[in-house]
């Protein structure tokens, strides 16, 4: 076994235990206090919506993370789960409340990721299923979670501009829903209620108690008969989870089959195994990488039609542009190559590239280890800046599906130019091997260690040589740490952290999703070429 596939498997391992930690918050424990009221983990409910066989492609499985709110440190998995999965052989969005992670309650990083995973549904073009079983917002931060933009209320304003698009909204509540999360409840084009476990009421027992005098059960207040038969607020009642299940599945059954807007060709396995990944992708993250065989390990056949593969050899070549398929889907790639760092050359032939797939209405992956666009005099005064301009402009502007993987080095403006998450991918995945921040701990901690010396000098109190090591060893951990794939997923700047041998399987059904909706025609600010 070579010594890089021993170090990546067992950082893969890490990458297992967490999400574990993330998918059982609670434990046995947890499990069998929802059994004893009639209910069941929320992915066991997911497991039995989506079609028989069909996978569960889980979404930002680690938010939550290290978060640091008022009394409480990890909210494991964001306390929603969300993911895309089939149901009648439609792609479906599906969020639902893990009432196991602190009732359910909506932290800063639930609302984040309940709002991204509403984004992508919207952007693609699916339905959204939501199961609700939600205490609302969590009280002691609600000037954090309640009055702004993308804050609560904009869960329910996205529910609506959906619902207005044609994209069926079905909300099946599987516990209590107070306040705000009572809108789940009635914002949906259809919602399920369970009875005696199920209730939606705009303020609760002890609410209405001090607010009107009024003494009254959950169930009378807003149970599932109540909304069902009396307020009309729900439109089916069932009796347990099972039957509600069903019920959502039934309701889904006559809903449009979905095309991919894209001409497809017959899938073919890599002719190059994906596990080869594990054995040439350098442990250090700061190594150069050779593109062409990781393309080679996810690509239809190993087939890749490259694009200027000789041009401006040494520069040009530190990305490298082409075609090739993913399970018959034909994709435009943008892959850092050798040491990453892009030239102007390297540019200006991405700038080409995506204006030429986006005329052509073929999407794009963006395969990301650049350490940054090369500085310097030389650079400069070649036009790196007004380049770099093109291809974020160019990146910006492409209206084909446009996906990044990153595996490596993910800094400064090469975030930008290779479609980091300001620009809106339709989908961003990481690898262990990802390391997102500004610049690399080594810089950061260099530029910033010149700083506190001119600043102590100055001051006439000079840094020790051992105040110089233990100030720049602090630098370099802050900075490392808050690029590892762990931080920034608690964080959800990515959708996934990916294995290596996931890859080419989610990237298929990522390009799949973003090709539901038609391309439009390309339209292009203006370029300095």
């Amino acid at each position: 076994m070579s010594e890089n596939r021993t170090f990546w498997e067992a950082e893969e391992k890490k990458l297992e235990e967490r999400q574990q930690v993330a998918i059982n918050s609670g434990g046995e424990k947890a499990v069998e206090k929802l059994a004893k009221r009639g209910k069941r983990p929320v992915r066991d409910l997911i497991a039995d919506l989506i079609d028989p066989g069909t996978q569960f492609f889980e979404l930002s499985m680690l938010a939550g993370f290290g978060m640091g709110y008022p009394g409480v440190d990890d909210v494991h998995c964001a306390g929603i789960v969300t993911g895309i999965g089939k149901i009648h052989g439609n792609w479906t969005m599906i969020m639902g409340s893990d009432s196991r992670v602190k009732a359910g309650t909506y932290f800063p990083i639930t609302l984040k990721k309940h709002m991204r995973a509403q984004a992508i549904a919207e952007k693609c073009g699916l339905s959204c299923v939501y199961i609700a079983d939600s205490g609302g917002v969590f009280l002691p931060m609600q000037a954090d979670v309640f009055p702004d933009d993308q804050h609560f209320g904009s869960i329910f304003y996205n529910m609506a501009r959906m619902s207005a698009k044609g994209l069926r909204q079905v909300t099946l509540s599987t516990g209590g829903n107070t306040a705000g999360g009572a809108y789940i409840v009635f914002m949906a084009c259809e919602s399920i209620m369970i009875d005696k476990q199920s209730f939606s009421f705009l303020g609760g027992p002890p609410l209405v108690k001090m607010a009107t005098g009024e003494q009254i059960s959950a169930e009378d207040l807003g149970g599932a008969k109540v909304h069902t038969q009396v307020s009309g607020g729900a439109d089916h009642l069932c009796s347990d989870q099972a039957e509600a299940i069903l019920r959502v599945k039934e309701l889904l059954s006559l809903t449009k089959p979905q095309n991919i807007n894209l001409h497809t060709f017959e899938p073919k396995e890599p002719k190059v195994s994906i596990d080869s990944i594990y054995d040439f992708l350098p442990i250090s993250p700061h190594r150069g990488i050779d593109g062409r065989k990781i393309i080679e390990a996810i690509a239809d056949e190993s087939q890749f039609i490259e694009n200027k593969k000789d041009y401006a050899p040494g520069r040009g070549s530190n990305i490298l542009t082409g075609k090739i398929r993913i399970k018959g889907l034909p994709v435009g790639v943008i892959c850092s190559n050798a040491a990453g760092i892009i030239f102007h050359e390297a540019a200006h032939k991405v700038t080409e590239w995506v204006v030429r797939c986006s005329y052509e209405k073929i999407p794009l992956l963006f395969m990301q280890s650049a350490p940054g666009f090369m500085i310097g005099s030389d650079s400069e005064h070649a036009g790196i800046g007004k380049y770099g301009a093109d291809m974020v402009r160019a990146v910006s502007c492409a209206q084909v599906p446009r996906i990044q993987l990153v595996i490596g080095p993910d800094n400064g403006a090469a975030n930008y130019g290779m479609c980091g998450r300001a620009y809106k991918p339709h989908f961003l995945f990481s690898t262990m091997r990802a390391r997102t921040g500004v610049m690399s701990g080594q810089s950061a901690g260099g530029v910033l260690l010149s700083i506190e010396q001119a600043k102590r000098k100055a001051a006439g109190n000079p840094m020790t040589p051992e105040e110089i090591g233990e100030f720049q060893q602090k630098m370099v951990a802050k900075y490392d740490g808050e690029a590892h794939p762990f931080f920034c997923a608690s964080r959800l700047l990515n959708d996934r952290v990916l294995k290596f041998n996931e890859i080419r399987e989610w990237l298929a059904m990522a390009f799949e999703v973003s090709l539901l909706k038609p391309i439009e025609d390309p339209t292009f600010g203006n370029f300095r070429f």
